[in-house]
């Protein structure tokens, strides 16, 4: 076995891992806004995870490379020239799917939850447009999530009423509460490990493309053949 054959084989079950793991990190915010509205885009965590970065980014767009490599590794049925090379254009689709992740996750990661940025989780700005991935010298210092609340505590501050009508409030405000943080770890988490989901990709996508281009070049190792 060549030393190209064994970083494909690596590669192609890297990024089977990587694609699987993208998909289920994608899944989570979806799963959990269907558990708590009882339907889907009511009152999401975020838009982003409507912008499928982890699905399609992550997911679909690597199917293609990671059979290609699984196929073209020692002993597979695509194991030749061809192989190798196809392994390696493939993953230019792998290294656009895996930038459009990152810049997503990027996006969402400065911007926080919907919580933090639309009262009421209000989803009327989540329509998808490439303009609204640019991050335009934005600081990367994750203010939403380091600081206690990321929502204005004006607007959580009642104004004067009864005792009965304050109680109530406080209960409103311990749920608004809880569910802030909810979504703060959650966001936070799905789209840091979209974040680094995005970069391995694109780290071993490049690394095919140069691997499988070598074996085009210089071959496989030849099978061996059975002595009857």
């Amino acid at each position: 076995m060549t030393c190209c054959e064994g970083w494909t084989s690596c590669n192609g079950f890297s990024l089977l891992f990587l694609l699987l793991f993208g998909v289920v990190l994608n899944a989570i915010p979806l799963i959990v806004n269907r558990v708590e509205e009882g339907r889907f885009f009511q009152n999401p965590i975020s838009c982003f995870e409507w912008w499928f970065p982890g699905i399609i980014g992550a997911g679909l767009m690597v199917v293609p490379a990671t059979a290609a490599s699984l196929a073209a590794r020692k002993r597979a049925c695509f194991n030749n020239k061809t192989g190798m090379f196809l392994s390696s254009l493939l993953n230019v689709i792998t290294v656009l799917g895996a930038m459009y992740c990152m810049m997503v996750s990027m996006k969402a990661l400065l911007q926080g939850p919907l919580i933090c940025n639309s009262p009421g989780n209000s989803n009327s700005s989540c329509g998808f447009a490439f303009d609204k991935i640019r991050i335009n010298n934005q600081s990367f210092d994750l203010q939403w999530f380091s600081n206690e609340s990321c929502v204005l505590s004006s607007g959580l501050n009642p104004p004067t009423m009864n005792n009965t009508t304050a109680n109530g409030w406080t209960t409103h405000g311990l749920h608004f509460r809880n569910k802030e943080t909810k979504h703060k770890t959650i966001h936070f988490s799905v789209f840091s490990g979209l974040l680094i989901v995005g970069i391995l990709e694109l780290l071993f996508g490049v690394s095919q493309i140069i691997i499988g281009f070598l074996g085009c070049l210089c071959g496989v190792s030849k099978r061996r053949s059975r002595i009857v």
